[in-house]
């Protein structure tokens, strides 16, 4: 499913449809992605319960939430969701990510609508959410102000868009280019392209032209020491993410 006005970058999503059966392989060409998923998965939990005041030490905490998880993948974010409760559609331009994630989905029992489509037609066909997680996706398409409009236009009055990308400095391109791509060999060479990145006040400047309202950023921080991922208010100088909202 296509429209004819899409922000779908198709080098970009060539990348990712070649590395699509690796998606759940902790030790394959996502392992950066499953180290930094604990903390992905504590920034948005704890916003989308204080958005919707919502107690994540209850029950299928997120019953009743419909949310989009665009640029799906394998589905890494998407089944956390949907073991949280939450009503969850899982989409991607890659059309070989989808029956991947499909497949692990009903190995894992869960019910997730999963499809291979984008965020422009999506909002063309009038879909609505209670919150859409938009992880780093940003910086792979075509023209980022033009997506983000699609995702505000995604969004419930009062909804949630949570987006993370990586910042454009010299810091980054030695971490996640020359470090993941040729030092570490985390991503095969390509994956990224630095001048692709955006900077947080850039991001908060597309979020704001886009329609929604900022609330909050962070950084994804790196310890090389003790190989973990870590939240800070303070550094956003390689990987980051934003919450803002739609006025109600």
């Amino acid at each position: 499913m296509q429209t004819a006005q899409t922000t779908v970058d198709a080098g970009e999503v060539a990348k990712f449809e070649a590395m699509a059966a690796e998606w759940w392989d902790p030790k394959g060409k996502f392992k950066p992605l499953h180290m930094l998923n604990p903390c992905r998965l504590d920034y948005i939990t704890q916003q989308i319960a204080g958005e919707f005041d919502r107690d994540l030490k209850a029950d299928a905490p997120f019953k009743g939430l419909r949310i989009l998880d665009i640029g799906c993948g394998g589905g890494l974010l998407s089944e956390p969701m949907a073991r949280l409760g939450a009503d969850v559609v899982g989409a991607d331009a890659a059309e070989r990510n989808i029956p991947v994630a499909q497949v692990h989905a009903e190995q894992s029992g869960l019910e997730i609508d999963y499809r291979h489509t984008t965020a422009e037609a999506m909002a063309e066909a009038g879909e609505q959410f209670d919150v859409v997680l938009n992880m780093e996706v940003v910086e792979h398409v075509a023209d980022p102000l033009a997506y983000l409009t699609a995702c505000q236009q995604l969004l419930k009055p009062g909804g949630l868009m949570i987006c993370s990308t990586i910042n454009r400095n010299a810091k980054s391109f030695a971490m996640a280019i020359v470090g993941a791509e040729y030092v570490m060999r985390w991503l095969p060479k390509g994956t990224h392209e630095w001048q692709k990145f955006i900077t947080p006040d850039e991001l908060y400047d597309l979020i704001r032209n886009a329609g929604l309202t900022p609330v909050d950023r962070k950084g994804f921080v790196f310890n090389p020491v003790l190989w973990t991922w870590s939240l800070s208010s303070r550094d956003l100088s390689v990987n980051y993410v934003t919450a803002s909202t739609k006025p109600a």
